[in-house]
């Protein structure tokens, strides 16, 4: 029996000594262990199906995985008219990956296991910019989680690094942030040499968007949009049922797409861009600015440093207590956003917006208005036949989605170095 799949997992080395038919075995193998990964508890008579192949051959490669540790059985589905089938699912804590989400003002850290729940998880204030030193910063404060959460190690598959900017998870750097750690290195590679595990580092909203992708909302779905509302904007795009990163890997800056004229200078370096009126940046400037000029609203209470660092999370909780200017405050959010939704309706004919991260908490202080405007910019044609959600993975969508990542590439890893020796 294998301790755990990273056990499990094949290298080159000992592909050499394996024949075409046990290879081909393995990948069978493989692929369940990924569907199950990515479906959970699954009976035999699914994965037959799935995979097109015959119950006996099916039910052999799950026994091959029961015995190695890897699968276990999951109680019992549902009856079509006859006997109860068994389910199999992974079994629990066979593997780990650190997942880590960095946003402007602080860094979260978690453990999520082969069955997606957070074993434990951190948050760490910090600010970044374009010269923040990462690589050690991160690997220090990682190092130290991954210790004292008590996993084992061994158990540890890789990390996921969800972050802003403009980020080419091919190229492995970002474009926009720690530009002096990634020359002549990636950030990748740097991560790697210092976690000395498979890193994968990925956009933010993309991140998000593969949790909905793959657990939330988006599920089963063949087009869908994710708009994550933070301090910034960002989207995630998925077209006849796949995400799509662009040539790039840029595809989604919805955020900058300029829609003031002549308006406020934003961090890109554009005038009028949608982040400078719609973003969780735009929420808290417009909230300063409205109390600094004697605005009546429980805000007022903020002094000092809690003032200077106010946060949307503040301001909505302002809004459902009742502050009249907390909730006009995101109305006019909402409103800005929603102009530039219906432009993203029009252009990508979704059959549903899914709306995450810290502005989505607002709820309906955020949805009404998004849904008047967009009913009064868009055609409504094609209004109608778009529905926009709030996203039902909570706050941790980002930190999911890194997991995700991680064993994507770890399968796709598998997959490239059988195809390669048969």
């Amino acid at each position: 029996m294998t301790k755990n799949l990273n056990d499990f997992l094949i290298t080159k080395d000992v592909l050499k000594d394996i024949s075409n038919v046990d290879r081909k075995r393995y990948l069978q193998k493989i692929k369940i262990v990924k569907y199950l990964f990515l479906n959970g508890s699954t009976s035999n008579a699914e994965i037959c199906s799935k995979f097109n192949i015959s119950l006996p051959t099916s039910m052999s490669l799950i026994n091959t995985l029961m015995d190695k540790g890897i699968v276990v059985k999951a109680g019992q589905g549902k009856s079509e008219g006859g006997r109860k089938p068994d389910l199999y699912g992974l079994k629990e804590q066979s593997f780990f990956v650190l997942s880590i989400h960095i946003k402007r003002f602080k860094i979260k850290i978690a453990i999520t296991d082969n069955n997606h729940s957070i074993i434990t998880e951190e948050t760490i204030e910090t600010e970044i910019s374009p010269k923040s030193n990462i690589v050690d910063f991160l690997y220090e404060k990682a190092d130290e989680f991954i210790q004292t959460s008590g996993i084992d190690v061994d158990k540890l598959l890789g990390i996921g690094i969800s972050m802003p900017g403009l980020v080419s998870t091919t190229e492995g750097k970002n474009f926009t942030y720690y530009l002096t750690e990634q020359e002549p290195e990636s950030l990748q590679e740097k991560f790697e040499k210092r976690f000395k595990k498979p890193v994968v580092i990925l956009n933010d909203s993309k991140s998000a968007c593969l949790a909905e992708y793959r657990f939330g909302k988006a599920k089963d779905k063949e087009n869908v949009l994710v708009i994550s509302m933070d301090w910034g904007i960002g989207l995630g795009i998925i077209m006849g049922g796949k995400m799509h990163t662009g040539h790039s890997g840029f595809a989604g800056e919805f955020g900058h797409i300029p829609m003031v004229e002549d308006g406020l200078l934003c961090h890109c370096g554009k005038r009028g861009c949608l982040e400078t009126e719609a973003s969780g940046l735009a929420l808290v400037r417009k909230a300063k600015e409205g109390l600094e000029k004697g605005q009546t609203s429980i805000l007022n209470d903020l002094t000092g440093e809690d003032f200077e660092k106010m946060d949307p999370r503040v301001i909505i909780q302002a809004a459902n207590k009742g502050d009249q200017f907390a909730i006009n405050l995101l109305s006019d959010i909402g409103i800005s956003l929603g102009k530039g939704i219906a432009i993203l309706i029009q252009i990508f004919n979704p059959e549903l917006i899914i709306l995450e991260s810290e502005i989505a908490q607002a709820k309906q202080f955020i949805t009404t208005p998004i849904q008047q405007s967009t009913n009064t910019y868009c055609m409504m044609q094609l209004k109608e036949k778009t529905q926009i959600e709030l996203s039902n993975l909570g706050s941790n969508s980002s930190l999911f989605g890194g997991t995700i990542a991680v064993m994507e590439e770890v399968f796709k890893d598998q997959v490239a170095k059988l195809k390669a020796e048969t």
